[in-house]
């Protein structure tokens, strides 16, 4: 059901429309008294009213699944610190020229086991720089992926602004004029002081 449309059966006595602004499945009717906002494609109710005075005026702004942008920039933040670590320590020109001898002496002593075991380790270890950069990358495709999908889910938002209550949020529409329709339906401009008073001084009374 277009409930802008029909905005007029939720009026009070006395109560007129001033504006009503369609927008996606939802929309904004602007009355005399109260602004109702009209949200079917948004979480939560279909339907809130805010007296006038507690509005304090219309945005645009952009919302997405902060989940992804966490998890992008934990992602990318390891990606580029494992890849500049293994661009700047070089441990194969460390350790990989090492070479524990297995035989002789210690097969002798029976630790020839142990020593095996050592050479591995070292040998892992002169690859660990090349370990750092593989998963470094690996880190940043998964971050380029991860934020690619939060610019993805990002929503242009028009936020109606409630003093004292959770703000209201819509889709917002592509024309910008719409946005400025609204806020100058909801907000009226503020009457010039003294509109009554010409500027001229009330004469003076008589000298007796």
């Amino acid at each position: 059901m277009d409930w802008v449309a029909q905005a007029e059966s939720l009026l009070y006595d006395g109560e007129v429309i001033e504006a009503d602004v369609r927008l996606d499945r939802g929309g904004v009717v602007v009355t005399s008294h109260r602004v109702l906002v009209f949200t079917p494609d948004r979480e939560g109710s279909n339907y809130r009213q805010v007296d006038r005075p507690n509005v304090e005026g219309v945005d645009v702004t952009t919302s997405g699944d902060w989940t992804f942008l966490e998890l992008g920039v934990k992602a990318l933040v390891v990606g580029v610190v494992l890849v500049a670590a293994g661009m700047t320590v070089s441990l194969d020109g460390l350790v990989g020229t090492v070479s524990l001898d297995s035989g002789g002496a210690a097969s002798a002593v029976g630790i020839s086991g142990m020593v095996g075991l050592l050479q591995t380790m070292l040998t892992l270890l002169a690859q660990l720089d090349d370990l750092m950069r593989l998963f470094g990358g690996l880190a940043l495709a998964v971050a380029a992926v991860v934020l690619g999908v939060y610019l993805w889910s990002r929503d242009r938002l028009l936020v109606v602004r409630v003093a004292g209550d959770d703000d209201i949020e819509l889709t917002a529409p592509e024309d910008e004029s719409v946005v400025e329709r609204i806020e100058a339906a909801i907000v009226p401009e503020a009457a010039p002081a003294d509109a009554g008073h010409t500027g001229k001084q009330p004469p003076e009374d008589p000298l007796p």
